[in-house]
């Protein structure tokens, strides 16, 4: 059985009509169930609509497929996020993942009143994270008087299977983000460099990491870099709207990977941060033949990452590949 837990991410709402978007979202699930995903990641923003409500088109599309809901302090109490899973539970029987936010968009904070700093954040993110867990495992009242949250003998009804407790995910590109994700206990999601820029995780490493990563192949590496650059085609306006955004955040997601070169289909790596540079998505590509993006992806799994939360597809030939490529990646990874 593979150790490799993939992701996909739903379209955003953005530029979609209303009444396409909920067949869009429940076509890409099904995609992304039909290539042996566990679950899709649900974005959330000032911009998007609610990714709860998206979270119930996904269970309403799909059988197995989990959705990995963004779950934003600013946006919700604690102790509705509990009952929204312990509903979806009752409901559907259906286990849901969490995507931990501290941050997004600094514009959106600000705009809600919330200028706390980027590493409190984090510890907020951490009691928040400790009363979410603590009410949807139910074995005792949760009281905590905390810098940020304060409940006490805090119960919930309905109780959550213990089958369905949610798989929990946090962003793990700061120092301020591992340590919390260290301490709830969930898997840190970074924003990777090159494969080579890691070394091989020590034998009997402790947990797991994620990144967030899109995936482009082809028959060969030509070809496979044709299909990127249509995808993704150089725009100045893109360009300068990721300059502005790279001054006003302050996530470690964004910022880190601002001074590394591009890559090119002249470069041996696959590695490619023309899409993130052109403002059209926030992750890096790899891009190239399975076999080449299959070898880079074994340098992550060598250095421990598990979990790979993939970008938007567009359409299902960029899902159907995925079984072979990982299996092809875990046989190269050893």
């Amino acid at each position: 059985m593979s150790a490799v837990e993939l992701f996909t991410t739903a379209p955003e709402s953005v530029g979609i009509p209303p009444g396409d978007y909920p067949r869009r979202v429940a076509e890409v699930a099904r995609w992304s169930e039909g290539a042996g995903c566990v679950g899709m990641l649900v974005y959330t923003d000032n911009r998007l609509v609610d990714p709860w409500l998206v979270a119930q088109e996904i269970l309403g599309s799909t059988r197995t497929l989990a959705p990995l809901v963004a779950t934003q302090p600013v946006y919700m109490h604690p102790y509705s996020v509990a009952k929204m899973i312990a509903t979806l539970g009752y409901l559907h029987g259906r286990r849901l993942c969490l995507n931990m936010v501290a941050g997004g968009f600094k514009n959106d904070l600000l705009n809600l009143g919330d200028g706390t700093p980027h590493d409190l954040r984090y510890a907020r993110l951490e009691e928040y994270t400790a009363i979410v867990l603590g009410l949807l495992r139910g074995d005792a009242p949760v009281s905590l008087a905390g810098r940020f949250y304060n409940v006490r003998n805090l119960t919930l009804q309905p109780r959550l299977q213990p089958e369905l407790f949610p798989g929990l995910y946090l962003s793990g590109s700061s120092e301020a983000g591992r340590a919390a994700a260290a301490a709830s206990g969930a898997i840190a999601v970074e924003y990777p460099q090159p494969g080579g820029s890691y070394a091989p995780a020590p034998a009997g490493a402790a947990a797991a990491r994620g990144m967030r990563i899109g995936i482009i192949t082809g028959p060969d590496d030509d070809s496979a870099w044709r299909l990127a650059r249509e995808r993704f085609p150089e725009d100045r306006r893109g360009q300068i709207a990721h300059r502005v955004a790279m001054k006003v955040s302050d996530s470690a997601w964004h910022a880190d990977p601002a001074g590394r070169g591009e890559g090119s289909e002249e470069q041996e790596s696959p590695y490619w941060l023309g899409p993130f540079q052109n403002y059209q998505t926030f992750c890096p590509y790899l891009v190239g033949s399975p076999e080449r993006v299959a070898a880079e992806i074994a340098t992550y799994l060598r250095a421990g990452f598990r979990t790979f939360i993939l970008d938007i597809p567009r359409r299902p030939e960029d899902v159907e590949p995925l079984p072979a490529l990982f299996r092809r990646a875990e046989e190269l990874a050893g």
